[in-house]
Parts: C-alpha cells; structure tokens; sequence
C-alpha cells in the first residue's frame, strides 16, 4: 500500500447510487488520506438524480461525479489503488479487471436504493438508507489504524465492516 495516501475504489454494477455516494463520502471523511474512485461493470452513463440531490442537501462536492466503466482503473496510467470495494452484489459476483497493485478488496454489499419503486418520498428513504449505511461504513474504515494492522488483520477488519450496517468494528 502507498502509505501516505490511499486509493480507493468503489465498484458497483450501474455506479450511479451507491458507489457514487461512496466516493463522494469518503472524499470528505478521508480528505487528505485518501483518495476515492468509484465505477461499474455496466455503467449507467448517468448518475441518479435522487443520489445528487441527497448529496447536494448535505453539501457534497457533486460536480465531478460521474458513471463511468470499471475498464478506467484497470488502464496502465490509472492510479493504483490499496483497496477495492463492492457495494453490490452483482459486481461481487462478476470477474474484475485485474487491478494493478493487487489491492486489498471487501465487499460491503447493501441494499439498492434505485431498485425501489414507488413515491418520491420512499425513493427518498430508500437513498438516505444507503447513504447512512456507507457513511457508517466508511467513517469505520477510516479510522483504522492502518499502520499498526498487518494485512491479515487489515482484510479481517474490512470484511467485518462489510458484514454490518449498525455496529462500528
């Protein structure tokens, strides 16, 4: 791992809810220690208004987030990433790219908030949903002690941050 600052990938299959709000979270919670990505296996070419507007009320940065395809990060030029995450799980069962650097990799599997029908404002709840189990997740993750965990340690504690929602590690 690079140390100094990390990189991080979020993958998901459509990168238009989840793992864009995982970006855009762990952009401010890990601002200066890390650097965060997100893309999919199949894109959606745009990202869910409901995602940008959840994100906008709570002033993130939205305007550099976009879907994009996975095939980005796995370009010679790309930055290496330390760790590599699914918040779905479709992209959890498909065969990644292979990521230089053999980052470290969970999957932090939720609920998709754009799958859900119905009124606004249960669309509205359903990606608030998503949103506080990321944040919760994410606010976890960094606050590990990366320095003083061996990697065997480490991929315990990533694992176990994927396996929960509520509790913190």
């Amino acid at each position: 791992m690079s140390g100094d600052v990390y990189n991080v990938l979020f993958l998901c299959t459509g990168n238009s809810a989840r793992s864009i709000m995982a970006e855009a979270i762990l952009s401010r919670e890990g601002q200066g220690r890390f650097r965060a990505f997100s893309a999919g296996s199949q894109p959606a070419g745009a990202v869910r208004p409901e995602a940008l507007a959840l994100l906008s009320k709570l002033n993130f940065k939205t305007d550099e987030l976009r879907s994009k395809d996975w095939a980005e990060f796995a370009e010679p030029d790309a930055p290496v990433m330390d760790f590599v995450f699914t918040v779905c799980d479709n992209a959890a069962k498909e065969t990644c790219p292979v990521w230089p650097g053999q980052p470290m990799s969970a999957h932090w599997g939720l609920p998709d908030p754009a799958a859900v029908s119905g009124s606004d404002s249960e669309r509205a709840v359903a990606f608030n949903e998503a949103f506080r189990m990321l944040s919760n997740r994410i606010s976890v993750f960094v606050n590990l002690p990366m320095s003083s965990l061996d990697r065997l340690s480490l991929q315990k504690k990533l694992d176990q941050i994927g396996q929960s929602a509520e509790e913190p590690v």
